[in-house]
């Protein structure tokens, strides 16, 4: 192949048309379609910001449960110890109003 031969007008005519077409309407095409990308990226890292602050908050508000259920199950126990408390004053009542009777002192 000789290197001074020179390529037909058409070579060089389709060159530029796919040059344009991939400059004109290629590239602005990628770039709107990244710019899109970047735009939903960013609205999904701001929703994952709000949902990360709405975590936290309902963490907040729940770490009081656990206390509440140990206040809670005291309180049971509470309620059978003062059923305990309550049996035996009426037993110590009886003793002491039988010795009182009797004439015994307490």
């Amino acid at each position: 192949m000789d290197a001074t031969a020179s390529l037909p007008a058409a070579v060089y005519a389709i060159w530029i048309a796919v040059l344009l077409l991939v400059v004109l309407v290629i590239v602005p095409l990628a770039i709107a379609l990244l710019h899109r990308t970047l735009r939903a990226a960013l609205s999904i890292r701001q929703y994952l910001a709000e949902m990360l602050r709405a975590g936290v908050g309902i963490a907040g508000n729940t770490e009081s449960i656990v206390a509440l259920n140990d206040t809670i199950a005291t309180a049971g126990q509470l309620v059978d110890t003062s059923a305990g408390i309550k049996g035996h004053s009426a037993k110590i009542a009886t003793v002491l109003s039988q010795r009182a009777a009797h004439g015994r002192p307490a």
